[in-house]
């Protein structure tokens, strides 16, 4: 993958994660079932996530991350699925084919 690609598949990847737009954001019932007050504490934390490495981003797309929040460890992923949301996407930098998924799932969950 160029590049290019990589850098556009980060940005949009960053854009979802901090700002909503771009895809949908779907939490396991784990998480919802802590309560309305940590959950927000949770997309928080998750939104101002900028702990990347090669050891946690390899591919340098911003797609995963795990962060600590009132005691809990949550991961976030994000996936990039076809329009028709059966199958991967052809090209995760590519919007117009392109649907993301940010999931954020207690690690115990994973």
């Amino acid at each position: 993958m160029t590049n290019e690609k990589v850098a556009r598949i980060r940005a949009l990847n960053d854009r979802l994660r901090r700002t909503g737009v771009g895809g949908m954001i779907m939490q396991t019932s784990g998480i919802h079932d802590l309560g309305e007050e940590i959950v927000k504490a949770i997309a928080q934390a998750v939104m101002e996530f900028d702990d990347f490495s090669a050891n946690n981003d390899p591919y340098q797309e911003h797609d995963f991350g795990a962060v600590d929040v009132e005691g809990q460890r949550v991961f976030w992923k994000i996936d990039y699925y076809g329009l028709d949301m059966n199958s991967g996407s052809n090209d995760p930098s590519d919007e117009s084919v392109t649907k993301r998924v940010l999931t954020i799932m207690l690690a115990s969950e994973y």
